[in-house]
């Protein structure tokens, strides 16, 4: 028996396996065989390297023409980490040069922060996580330098207003200041008449050829915000910080996202301006529609809403919201426009689906912060586009184990600062026509 010639290529191989009884003389002969393995492993692995390169080639030739065709500067928005990725970062809720900023990552969300801040935290990762947040404290409020606390991180500042937004009315739409310090001063313009200028005195002439030119200029004003102190407080028992995270978790990230929004929106509503933001209700610039002669006390006509229409500034007609008590739903639902003897309703429904949410146009959100119907403000057309709240975008939180120590519950407080109050500080005389018009729309007391 002639021994078999061991193959050293790809073909030899093939053509060896073919042939059954070359491979059987070749069972035969164990050192032959085993001779014959080990070439066919190399040749498979030699094929595959060989595979790899040309996958490798084309993908780096595909990438290639891709950035020759759309550019690698948009590579430079890619971060995959999720505490600074853009969803986060770039909200318009996160500041980078917010003070919380620099304690990003210390912890990884408001469960971790909460056990790291609890009194009774003992481990050296805790310890450790409460010295940083320590080093970088900031006082609850300028005025108070004695307070203390841990200054929440930005993202976890961010993250909680970003899901206050889905609740909250006035800062959803309004102008958000961010305040570097206690007080920051906002320009606006000082105009209460456009009967024969704009912006406060600016005018423009028609003027001959050759002719000496008409001095005028806009009067400028300014508005000042003053960080207010926002603080909400909760009493939460010791078993959420020793046994669930994932409770704990629920509660900061969605119980006190709303309390926040609902205080705030309750200011930005009808806040009196000393010690809380001066809300729109009380702006020097609203105007107010009186009630139609004879009309009966808590009632709401058809002609009240048109009225508060026309007060609004034309500018604002494609901004602005109606902002209505519940209690003034049966009426508008059941609005009907007088002709003679008879009428129409205002709102069609047909037992269905629910009345449609606007009027004249915009949208109505009713909100038990508005005054109750019969109350002046109890529906309201405002433009949030002419409210200013100035952000402080510094947060802090403290627990105290003393207040409820009988009932093992954890007192914990958080705190923010935060103004507001309404851009437009007078109602705007029309170039035609006697009544002012204002952003700030609502109907008198009936």
């Amino acid at each position: 028996m002639t021994a078999p010639t061991i193959p050293t290529n790809a073909a030899e191989l093939e053509e060896m396996l073919a042939d059954s009884a070359k491979m059987q003389d070749l069972l035969k002969d164990t050192a032959k065989f085993g001779e014959f393995v080990a070439n066919y492993g190399r040749t498979v692995m030699n094929k595959d390297d060989e595979i790899g390169k040309q996958v490798k080639a084309e993908t780096q030739r595909v990438l290639a023409e891709w950035l020759k065709e759309n550019g690698a500067k948009q590579l430079k928005n890619l971060n995959l980490s999720p505490e600074t990725s853009p969803n986060r970062q770039h909200a318009a809720q996160y500041n980078a040069k917010a003070p919380g900023a620099k304690v990003d990552g210390v912890v990884d969300n408001w469960a971790d922060f909460m056990r790291a801040t609890w009194h009774r935290a003992s481990t050296p990762h805790a310890l450790g996580m409460q010295a940083k947040l320590h080093d970088i404290r900031n006082s609850f409020g300028s005025t108070i330098p004695a307070d203390g606390g841990f200054l929440v991180p930005e993202v976890l500042r961010a993250e909680l207003l970003r899901v206050s937004l889905e609740s909250a009315i006035v800062r959803s739409r309004a102008r958000v200041i961010p305040m570097d310090s206690l007080t920051v001063p906002f320009p606006t313009i000082d105009s209460t008449s456009n009967a024969s200028s704009v912006y406060g005195g600016m005018t423009a002439y028609w003027t001959e050829e050759g002719a000496a030119l008409v001095e005028s200029s806009a009067k400028f004003g300014r508005v000042k915000l003053e960080a207010k102190k926002l603080t909400a407080y909760s009493e939460i028992p010791n078993e959420l910080f020793q046994d669930s995270g994932i409770s704990l978790q629920a509660l900061i990230s969605q119980i006190f996202p709303e309390a926040v929004a609902w205080f705030e929106d309750s200011a930005f509503f009808s806040g009196t301006g000393v010690g809380e933001p001066k809300g729109f209700l009380n702006a020097a610039a609203a105007v107010s529609v009186t009630a139609e002669s004879g009309q009966a006390a808590d009632t709401l006509k058809w002609e009240n809403i048109v009225k508060m229409y026309s007060r609004m500034l034309p500018t604002s007609l494609g901004r602005a919201v109606w902002i209505a008590n519940l209690d003034t739903f049966p009426q508008l639902a059941t609005m009907a426009l007088n002709v003679g003897t008879g009428g129409s309703a205002i709102w069609l429904n047909n037992g269905v689906e629910g009345p449609p949410a606007m009027i004249l146009g915009r949208p109505v959100i009713f909100t038990e912060k508005a005054e109750s119907v019969g109350d002046a403000g109890d529906i309201n057309f405002v433009d949030f586009g002419y409210y200013l709240i100035g952000d402080r975008q510094t947060m802090q939180a403290e627990s105290s184990p003393h207040y409820k120590f009988q009932n093992d519950k954890t007192s914990v407080r958080f705190i923010e600062r935060v103004d507001g109050l309404p851009w437009l500080q007078s109602a705007i005389t029309p170039k035609k026509g006697a009544n002012t018009l204002s952003p700030f729309v609502k109907l008198a007391a009936r």
